[in-house]
């Protein structure tokens, strides 16, 4: 069974990087569609960025691009979320997911989750 596990999240001051990993196992990694989701309290769950399983297409959220970068490590079966330039509205708990499908990945619901990963960014 496909399983996903973040890592990375913490503490950073307004304007500071932090990078999210996403470890994947129990699955062929490049056959799947890959994205970040973010919740804050009180909002519902966006989008963040994702990346198909082609690994040739991206999709950013608005409010994330030129600051987000996200990343494949199909050797690694590892995703990660380069996050730069961070502001206080970025502070969620970060999720990544998983999806096997060929659609576009911003077009898609996903059934793999991993537990999620706490980022908070002080002003």
């Amino acid at each position: 069974e496909p399983q996903l596990e973040e890592s990375g999240g913490g503490l950073v001051q307004a304007g500071g990087s932090l990078r999210l990993s996403c470890e994947a196992s129990g699955f062929t990694f490049d056959d799947y569609a890959v994205a970040w989701f973010r919740q804050a309290p009180g909002k519902e769950r966006e989008t963040v960025s994702c990346i198909n399983r082609n690994r040739a297409n991206t999709y950013y959220a608005d409010s994330v691009k030129g600051r987000f970068t996200i990343a494949s490590d199909n050797a690694e079966n590892t995703m990660y979320l380069q996050m730069n330039s961070l502001k206080a509205e970025d502070t969620a708990v970060y999720y990544c997911a998983a999806e096997f499908t060929v659609r576009d990945c911003d077009k898609t619901s996903y059934d793999y989750w991993g537990q999620g990963t706490q980022v908070t960014v002080s002003s």
